[in-house]
């Protein structure tokens, strides 16, 4: 009862962030944008947070059309990799979630991959919703900031994170057998 409460109440509030940030904000400038993307990934962080699910749906499991990351690869995830170390965000990162040579360290670091993957691929679609809206009732050019930064917040880091968990993951098992 108390979850449900907590996850309900974290909804609510995104709702009613969501609504004022349209209502201070034009919908179709890249300062809405921008501030609707960090937003939603602050609840939706509070919401997987407080979800506590195990997350064991075989969607995270790598697919044979990934290639073991091939994929990815071409669609350009090592520039992704490096334009995170330049801005800093890797340092960041690593100070929240360490890489440890351990087998818990590796389990945590493999289950906050598939978090983080849910995470922006909640915030993908609820801000996709947004840009078909601005599409549609702006044009097209008007919707190009929050599809652009759709893009680089969250198809992005999606493909990072499907891109790193076999790697994880075969790590883990080697732990696992030591």
């Amino acid at each position: 009862m108390k979850k449900t409460l907590l996850l309900i109440l974290i909804a609510t509030a995104t709702i009613g962030s969501t609504f004022a940030l349209v209502y201070y904000i034009k919908i179709d400038k890249f300062s809405f944008a921008w501030a609707l993307n960090f937003l939603l990934m602050l609840f939706v962080t509070y919401f997987t947070d407080a979800l506590k699910s195990p997350l064991a749906s075989s969607y995270y499991d790598e697919k044979t059309w990934e290639k073991r990351g091939k994929v990815y690869e071409n669609l350009g995830i090592n520039i992704f990799r490096k334009l995170l170390v330049l801005v800093g965000w890797e340092k960041v990162i690593r100070k929240t979630f360490p890489i440890e040579k351990n087998t818990k360290s590796l389990e945590k670091l493999y289950y906050q991959t598939k978090k983080s993957e849910l995470d922006h691929l909640i915030i993908l679609i609820i801000v996709l919703g947004f840009n078909v809206f601005v599409a549609l009732e702006f044009g097209f050019v008007k919707s190009l900031s929050l599809l652009v930064l759709n893009l680089l917040l969250n198809l992005y880091p999606i493909f990072l994170q499907r891109y790193n968990r076999p790697r994880i993951a075969k790590a883990l098992r080697l732990s696992l057998r030591k």
